[in-house]
């Protein structure tokens, strides 16, 4: 067996958290103590979150969608292998690190994807960006923790409260989803979705896109035409 290697790590800004970035052979793993958040090899539920929202805007011209959270980059490039030349996707990650990392010793597997000329990357707090919207998106797309209950950075929680959903509603255009991927069910969260004004699907998908494994969860909230912005 090919041990790990240890080959960065980084805070959480504004947090005591510490991610790490492992490697073993081909295979990456970025951790936050005992949990793996991300593996190379499971990337079936990242793409899914997605392909299934862009399946949703394949009306929507020259859609402007939001990735809250970088990660491996895996539904990144899935965006980008759908989404038409005149899209837009802002990515907006948190840890500069993740973003370093993309860059450097994980860069083949990204596959230039980050220096496509319809990415931003932003490296601040994709709560901060959808507060500051009015409007402005097509999709927001949040995996940026292990779902609701926040375990990475403990101001996620902001963004699945009522108030974060309350933001996220604002910031999307009529017709908008907002696509949520969580490791697990959650009916509270749910039903928050709903109390938000949110026409709600929840899919179930397996993580490694095949016949077995795990199932994780993506829930694509859409925003109906006859609501209007909140103030």
């Amino acid at each position: 067996m090919i041990p790990w290697q240890h080959l960065d790590s980084a805070r959480v800004p504004g947090d005591p958290a510490e991610l790490r970035l492992m490697k073993r052979g081909a295979e990456f793993s970025i951790r936050l103590g005992q949990n793996e958040l991300m593996n190379s090899r499971l990337s079936g539920s990242e793409e899914a979150l997605a392909t299934l929202t862009c399946e949703r805007l394949a009306a929507h011209r020259a859609p402007v969608l939001l990735i809250g959270g970088l990660g491996m980059g895996f539904t990144l490039r899935a965006a980008l292998a759908v989404l038409p030349a005149n899209a837009k996707v802002v990515v907006s990650e948190l840890v500069p690190a993740v973003v370093a990392w993309a860059r450097g010793p994980m860069a083949e597997m990204h596959a230039g994807s980050l220096d496509d000329p319809r990415v931003e990357i932003r490296e601040q707090d994709v709560g901060r960006i959808i507060r500051d919207a009015r409007s402005a998106y097509d999709a927001i797309l949040l995996d940026v923790d292990n779902g609701p209950e926040a375990l990475t950075h403990r101001m996620n929680d902001g963004l699945y409260g009522h108030g974060g959903l309350a933001a996220a509603h604002s910031a999307l255009k009529p017709r908008g989803v907002l696509a949520v991927w969580s490791c697990a069910p959650d009916d509270r969260f749910a039903r928050r979705l709903r109390d938000g004004r949110f026409e709600v699907e929840e899919k179930r998908v397996r993580a490694n896109r095949g016949r077995s494994g795990a199932r994780h969860v993506i829930w694509l909230a859409s925003r109906t035409v006859r609501d209007r912005p909140h103030d």
